[in-house]
């Protein structure tokens, strides 16, 4: 018998591009959605990027202030209005208080946090007050912050980044409780507490802020460490701009001095 033709895998007949031909009769008015894409964290991603873009768009040079600037620190506060004296230390402070209180600023154990303009004018103070203990005996400390910002300098939210450096440097040393006391009428400072999470008791006249600070990481050691090297170099280029335009001042007045003498001795 005539043995049978064996069955291939590929048809004879050609294969018809249906894509092509359904083509012509124009779009497909309900075309097939896309596959949704796999599950990742990709939105925590950008999130993140874009936080890390906020900051660096508004990012304000800060420095750590030791004893040498103990100066600087007393011609700032000494600065500050009688008003603004009332709301940085709840009374109105004298300048002779204003100077004992400069000079009893452990820079052993608490933290003083500065801004400075071009002409190294120190605008912006925030002091951080540690080992204080928490009410209650739980053997927790807590750190009390203070700040104080020039007038020609507000409206720039100079408080609000002294505040988040402060509790940063807070968290990576260990404490987990910033405390602010300030007058109820201190508006611009019971704000930057309540923005930033705090629970804030008012008591008459007077109010506390309670704010829980997060355990330190990796990140926020690294965070800590580049903000003071930013704020070091940003400072380093002020005094030397600040040194060269000295110097072209005097060297124009020496010039200006000869050509007046020259055109003296010339009548």
């Amino acid at each position: 018998m005539p043995r049978k033709p064996r069955a291939t895998a590929k048809s004879a007949e050609p294969t018809t591009d249906w894509g092509q031909e359904l083509a012509a009769f124009g779009p497909d008015p309900q075309p097939p959605e896309p596959p949704a894409p796999p599950a990742s964290d990709e939105p925590g991603r950008l999130a993140a990027a874009r936080a890390a873009l906020e900051r660096l768009a508004t990012w304000v040079p800060i420095r750590s202030l030791a004893r040498r600037h103990r100066r600087r620190i007393v011609d700032h506060l000494l600065s500050l209005t009688p008003q603004d004296r009332y709301l940085r230390f709840g009374y109105g402070a004298s300048d002779e208080q204003i100077r004992h209180y400069a000079q009893g600023i452990d820079f052993n154990r608490d933290e003083v946090l500065g801004i400075f303009n071009r002409r190294l004018q120190l605008v912006a103070l925030a002091h951080l007050a540690y080992g204080q203990p928490l009410p209650g005996g739980s053997g927790r400390t807590m750190a009390e912050f203070g700040v104080s910002v020039l007038a020609q300098a507000r409206g720039r939210g100079l408080g609000r980044r002294l505040f988040d450096t402060a509790a940063l440097h807070a968290r990576n040393r260990g404490i987990d409780t910033m405390f602010i006391h300030a007058l109820s009428e201190n508006r611009p400072m019971l704000r930057i507490a309540t923005a930033a999470g705090a629970t804030v008791e008012r008591d008459g006249s007077e109010s506390e802020a309670w704010l829980r600070l997060p355990p330190d990481t990796v990140g926020s050691q690294v965070e800590q460490a580049l903000d003071r090297h930013l704020g070091e170099l940003d400072f380093q280029f002020k005094r030397q701009a600040r040194a060269l335009s000295d110097f072209v001042d005097s060297v124009a007045e020496v010039k200006s001095h000869f050509d007046t003498s020259g055109r003296a001795a010339k009548e």
